[in-house]
């Protein structure tokens, strides 16, 4: 029997690291009112420092904290990679979870507390390996750019979009990044594990309806009723049947279910696949066709007025490529009375499974893993990646290498309830991420 490989100071730490960042609440509430990033920025910065890594702190408002390092290559004419990550988490109820949802408690053999995976997991990972590469003296091929960044779950609009628009200058030469949602494992059997690296997002649109109509007394007759028009468009958009319609990503995240399982890929009904990957049909059993759900509605002030006027909101997500296709749709259900407007419109994206840095994560996770077989995927939301960092020409990719139980529901820990990060996955993605990053 082969003895165990000593852990690395970054195996060491991250743990800690990552219950440290937990223990601090960042909670974004969306509107404001939460404590903001500053006080886990001051983390980073502090572990930083400890090991005379300078970085650059900046504030978009009071309490909007972000931190970004750059760490030079060996090789200048390298293009520089970006790795981030987001300090912010949503909001927790304590009352619906077994632990303190900010205690960052240790057990069984798994960290609890809100961000675990979404994403102070990554977080405590740049951390630790970024203070093994100083330690140690090591140099990377390119320039590494480091950023911990604010308010992602809520538009990013005091980070990432903040640093995009005024600090350009600290992504100087950087073409390709990493950050959530991806990297991580799904068990088919003891021999081969497939890892699920992000290369796409869908695009989305949230979208106002508005049908004005004729106000009046509610005993009288009515045929401009504004309710019954907007109420009509949304019976219609809630109700459309999206047709199935594959983008590159998403045919050869099937192609290679359907492989690794053995069974047959069929473009009619391609359920028998997303049944065989359990849980984490969650993250992908939307990219196979638009979706507009209706969310909101609003019209009246009284019982007997017919209002004047109407409205309804739309969550609409749309497919890479096919924007024009969702968008002609939409409008021909909407019906000539009702208009729309975006509350908030972004774009989607796509990215090819090839490159350098592709085979880099494939070999950095097969070195740790043999079993290891990664395949592109497309997510149904969005991150930091597609909103902002792609208006600098940035193309990124979801890749957070995590080694997970297979039984574990991992879809259900983003955002969720008890929300909780494996110790031995953190120890698993550092040694990854070591990998990637000095040898890409």
């Amino acid at each position: 029997m082969t003895p165990a490989e000593p852990m690395t100071p970054a195996e060491k730490e991250v743990a800690d690291l990552c219950v440290e960042l937990i223990r601090v609440d960042s909670s974004n509430y969306g509107d404001g009112s939460g404590p903001g990033e500053r006080a886990a920025a001051e983390v980073v910065m502090s572990r930083l420092a400890e090991v005379g890594i300078e970085a650059t702190y900046v504030e978009s408002e009071p309490g909007r904290g972000n931190v970004v390092t750059r760490i030079e290559g060996t090789d200048p004419s390298l293009p520089a990679l970006l790795v981030h990550g987001h300090l912010d988490v949503v909001p927790a109820n304590a009352d619906d979870w077994s632990v303190d949802p900010f205690a960052g408690e240790v057990r069984d053999g798994y960290i609890w507390g809100r961000g675990a995976v979404d994403m102070k997991d990554m977080d405590a990972m740049m951390l630790a390996v970024l203070r093994q590469i100083k330690r140690e003296g090591r140099r990377p091929r390119r320039d590494l750019v480091f950023a911990w960044v604010a308010d992602e779950e809520a538009g990013g609009v005091y980070g990432a979009k903040y640093l995009t628009a005024h600090h350009p200058e600290l992504f100087e030469g950087v073409t390709e990044a990493i950050s959530e949602v991806g990297g991580y494992s799904l068990e088919v059997d003891p021999s081969l594990r497939l890892y699920l690296i992000e290369t796409a997002q869908k695009g989305l649109a949230w979208m106002k309806l508005i049908a004005d109509g004729t106000a009046g007394h509610g005993s009288m007759l009515n045929d401009d009723n504004a309710v019954t028009e907007v109420a009509k468009a949304v019976a219609r958009i809630g109700e459309h049947d999206w047709p199935l319609t594959y983008t590159p990503t998403v045919r050869r995240f099937l192609t290679e279910v359907a492989d690794a399982f053995g069974i047959p890929f069929d473009e009619e009904n391609p359920q028998p696949i997303l049944d065989k990957i359990g849980p984490l049909v969650r993250f992908v059993g939307a990219t196979l066709r638009h979706t507009t759900n209706p969310t909101q509605l609003g019209a009246g002030y009284k019982s007997n007025v017919i209002p004047g006027q109407a409205t309804a909101v739309v969550d609409g997500r749309f497919l890479p490529g096919f924007e024009d296709d969702f968008f002609k749709t939409v409008d021909g259900l909407l019906g000539p009375k009702v208009r729309r407007e975006f509350i908030h419109h972004d774009i989607a994206l796509e990215t090819s499974f090839d490159g350098a840095l592709v085979e880099s994560m494939i070999a950095a996770l097969k070195e740790e893993d043999p079993a290891a077989r990664a395949i592109p995927y497309c997510m149904s939301g969005g991150t930091d990646n597609k909103t902002f960092f792609a208006d600098l020409g940035v193309r990124g990719f979801g890749f957070v290498p995590l080694r997970l139980p297979a039984d574990m529901d991992f879809a259900a820990m983003f955002h969720g309830v008890d929300e909780r990060v494996p110790v031995d996955a953190l120890q698993f993605g550092v040694r990854v991420l070591d990998r990637l990053l000095l040898n890409y």
